[in-house]
């Protein structure tokens, strides 16, 4: 078989499980939104020209007519309530009350500045505005297909392009194309596919985390410049998703370069030139937060322990902080005992990416702390499906695939990456 087919059937198969996993979707056109979905909607209607009132009605009609259409189906399932009314219309428009109402009480204090329409206190909205690079992205969606079906739109191709990307980054690193595929698969069935195609900050979170992955292989892989750019670029965009998590990408990756470095007792040009990229990230992201007045840490714990700013400040946020921080890691540890699938699926993919890709194990072990550092900084069990630390799941989409590689090619133990030597001529596709 010549390597022109391969790479076609590679193709072919890649697209397939994305229109399949895109198709499935049209089952939740509606019923996706949640209380944040209100205000990128709004950052983008805004951006493309809506007033505030015009803004108001788009969004508040998406996320109440999503609101009614998860309450018809809850209903209908309902063992005692299923053959009630329809609880759609009423559910409609008690939402719409409850948010129009809220909205011009704040107008009408004057709190009309900013992107976002109103929802919430204005300090709680400025945590929205902070974050311009989603609502960006679903400005012509919005446009040309109208709220319900340019959000849905955007939020396939989100999730469908990570799956794509946690290929790509499986080919870079020499996986077989099975394998590869897999990872695709597997990011589309496990929490990173469902989380993605919520209308909020998470699939671009992910779909970037990954690019950054992907140029962290292509630079071990000899590519330096290329992967070094392609890690830059990520991390820039991040910033305008959401610029901790730039922050927490960026330190990460300095300290996977670290002990990549201490492992190997010298460094390579590949890790010294990612290093520096996220290290300089980190640095151009704290003085571009301090200077755009973006909200700090302190604020985030405020708006934590306020539940949004809606009871007094805390006079010691510190140690509150820290107690409920404390507080939720036991019970978050104590449920994922009782369920541990996460637990075992984290463990089974550091297993397989640290004995076949030791070098680039410590990239995606890295690229899954972020998660944790994200849920650490939000300790809140309230918060919808684990949303928090799903970049997490990273690790599982990467290291289930190559431990399957290893298992399939029958790798002795200790053998390491030894069945993929590291300077091996890469596959057709490998890096495309």
């Amino acid at each position: 078989m010549s390597a022109r087919t391969v790479v076609v059937r590679a193709r072919t198969w890649v697209l397939l499980f994305a229109g399949v996993f895109a198709l499935l979707q049209l089952a939740g056109v509606t019923g996706r939104a949640t209380p944040d979905t209100k205000n990128y909607v709004s950052y983008a209607l805004s951006l493309r020209g809506d007033g505030k009132r015009a803004a108001a009605a788009a969004t508040i009609e998406h996320y109440c007519v999503s609101r009614a259409a998860n309450a018809r189906r809850d209903q209908s399932v309902d063992v005692v309530r299923f053959h009630a009314p329809d609880p759609a219309r009423r559910v409609a428009k008690e939402c719409r009350r409850e948010l129009w109402q809220k909205v011009d009480e704040r107008l009408a204090a004057g709190q009309t500045g900013g992107h976002t329409v109103p929802f919430a206190v204005d300090r709680f909205q400025r945590i929205f505005e902070a974050r311009p690079g989603y609502p960006v992205l679903l400005v012509p969606f919005v446009t040309v297909f109208g709220v319900t079906w340019g959000v849905w739109l955007a939020s396939v191709l989100i999730a469908a392009a990570g799956g794509v990307l946690a290929f790509l980054v499986l080919r870079a690193v020499r996986a077989p194309t099975a394998a590869a595929l897999a990872g695709q698969a597997l990011y589309y069935v496990l929490p990173c596919g469902t989380t993605a195609m919520r209308p909020m900050t998470e699939g671009l979170l992910l779909a970037l985390t990954l690019a950054a992955l992907w140029g962290c292989a292509l630079a071990l892989e000899g590519r330096v410049r290329a992967g070094a750019a392609l890690v830059g670029t990520a991390l820039v965009l991040l910033f305008t998703v959401k610029h901790s998590q730039a922050l927490f990408l960026g330190v990460c990756l300095v300290g996977a370069c670290a002990a990549i470095a201490v492992r190997r007792r010298r460094i390579d040009p590949a890790v010294r030139a990612i290093g520096a990229v996220a290290a300089w990230a980190v640095v151009c992201t704290l003085l571009a937060a301090k200077l755009l007045h973006y909200p700090s840490a302190g604020e985030s714990v405020q708006d934590l322990l306020t539940h949004h700013f809606a009871h007094p400040d805390r006079a010691r946020p510190l140690p509150e902080f820290l107690q409920l921080e404390f507080n939720f890691w036991v019970e978050w540890s104590r449920r994922q005992f009782a369920q541990p699938l996460f637990l075992a699926a984290l463990a089974a993919g550091a297993w397989g990416v640290g004995r076949q890709r030791p070098a680039f194990a410590a990239f995606v072990v890295a690229a899954a702390c972020t998660g944790v550092l994200n849920q650490a900084g939000h300790p809140d069990l309230a918060i919808w499906g684990g949303r928090l630390i799903v970049l997490a799941w990273l690790l599982p989409v990467l290291g289930l695939p190559l431990l399957w590689e290893r298992v399939r090619s029958g790798t002795p133990p200790g053998a390491g990456s030894a069945a993929v030597p590291e300077q091996a001529e890469p596959e057709p596709m490998a890096t495309r």
